[in-house]
């Protein structure tokens, strides 16, 4: 495994987006997606804030992938 990145929150939508995930709603600065297959995660978005290693590696695993396999999706 290799060094975690730091990623912006538009970054790690478009990745969600890419693996199916759809927005359901938002709570202030706090966006949650859901997969068709009943997965779900939160991304916060935050005004100039990057989405820190362990937060990406939260990410990942709400839904099941490891942080490579996540960062590696097209």
């Amino acid at each position: 495994m290799g060094q975690v990145p730091v990623l912006k929150p538009k970054q790690v939508i478009k990745l969600l987006e890419a693996l199916d995930f759809k927005e359901v709603r938002q709570r202030g600065s706090h966006k949650q997606f859901r997969h068709a297959d009943g997965r779900t995660t939160t991304v916060p978005v935050h005004q100039g804030r990057d989405i820190t290693p362990i937060l990406l590696r939260q990410i990942a695993k709400d839904i099941n992938l490891t942080i490579d396999e996540f960062i590696q999706v097209k």
